[in-house]
């Protein structure tokens, strides 16, 4: 029996890996990491809903026959029984599940006989950028949610049930489906401004006094707008596959709210690579204000460097200390009285002109 496990890169991400492949189409492999499953449900129509925590499955077939629409979320892959028990209750394909627990999927839509079954990708903020699967049964009736872990953007959705706000009680399953679709899609506006932010924070940091952290976290910007960036583009292809073959699950009416939602998606693949050109941007312009610093830097060294080469010849010339009792060409300068003043001020004299030259090349400024 294949295994898989997870494997942790050295930036702290999580990836899963096969162990062994070949394993027959279908096979539910668990993460041994995942929770243990929470199966909530909400039943509603235009006169009133029930919410309520199920324990026993079997009770979930009870429950689609009583109301209009009935929606049911599953935190949590952990246990391999309640997903195939929840399988058997809705019907779903075993490839559907195995779809289920094997989290990596990118978003997509896959057409059944009776159902369409939807991935798409939730932010997930954290130390690192990550993202959760979303698996989402669309079928007569009902919609089935499965969440990895904990923590969703659904909170609004479920306070229109609850308050009967909107249009969400007076319409059907297709409709609740587009609304946690549109709260997916909604959740990634204000991580992109968190990182629209940090662009601008690190762009001033730039500017003024660039360090070794800034091109850390350059590099780790970039590296989570691409991590979005494969999220959110085959969501765009998903919800418009949605909008165009699933026209037996979805009314011309949610269609329209569905169009909507894709035009969502199109903005944050704008935002997206916006963010990334401008991260690009400040990594180019980082390098070449590092390579600017170091120009700066050997100009001053050149210029010191140029001043003490005049100096150094005369210093050398008067240290031959050639004895004028040999000969009268041998340096009389020896044995002035003003040598020693003299040789200083041509050397200070010699350092002014060349610092005067430079400045008026503009080389000091």
């Amino acid at each position: 029996m294949a295994k898989e496990g997870l494997k942790r890169t050295k930036t702290g991400r999580r990836r899963r890996r096969r162990e062994t492949l070949g394993v027959l189409p279908g096979t539910l492999i668990l993460d041994p990491s995942a929770q243990r499953p929470v199966v909530r449900l909400m039943a509603y129509g235009a006169e009133g809903f029930v919410e309520q925590e199920v324990d026993q499955l079997d009770k979930i077939s009870e429950l689609l026959h009583e109301w209009p629409v009935t929606w049911v979320n599953v935190v949590g892959l952990g246990d391999m029984e309640t997903i195939r028990k929840l399988g058997e209750v809705f019907g779903l394909h075993r490839l559907s599940l195995e779809d289920v627990v094997n989290v990596h999927q990118r978003a997509k839509v896959e057409q059944y006989e009776a159902y369409a079954f939807i991935v798409a990708r939730m932010p997930a903020q954290g130390e690192n950028m990550e993202t959760e699967q979303l698996s989402l049964v669309l079928g007569e009736g009902f919609v089935l949610t499965f969440q990895e872990r904990a923590g969703d953007c659904f909170e609004p959705v479920r306070d229109r049930i609850r308050k009967n706000l909107g249009l969400i009680r007076k319409r059907m399953q297709d409709y609740l489906a587009y609304s946690l679709l549109d709260a997916v899609v909604d959740s990634y506006f204000p991580v992109l401004e968190q990182y629209g932010e940090r662009l601008e924070s690190i762009e001033q940091e730039v500017v003024a006094e660039p360090d070794k952290s800034t091109i850390t976290r350059i590099y780790q910007i970039k590296r989570d707008l691409m991590g979005l960036r494969r999220a959110v583009w085959p969501l765009r292809e998903a919800i418009n596959a949605l909008i165009r073959d699933a026209r037996q699950l979805v009314s011309d009416e949610t269609r329209i709210y569905l169009r909507d939602c894709y035009d969502h998606t199109v903005q944050i693949i704008d935002m997206l690579e916006t963010y990334r050109e401008t991260a690009s941007g400040l990594l180019d312009f980082y390098l070449s204000s590092l390579s600017n610093r170091m120009n700066e830097v050997m100009k001053v060294l050149t210029i010191i460097a140029t001043i003490f080469i005049p100096l150094g010849f005369i210093a050398g010339l008067w240290g031959m200390n050639f004895s004028t009792e040999s000969s009268p060409w041998n340096m009389p300068e020896l044995r002035w009285y003003w040598g020693y003043p003299s040789a200083l001020g041509l050397m200070a004299a010699v350092a002014l002109g060349l610092l005067y030259f430079f400045h008026r090349k503009g080389w000091l400024a």
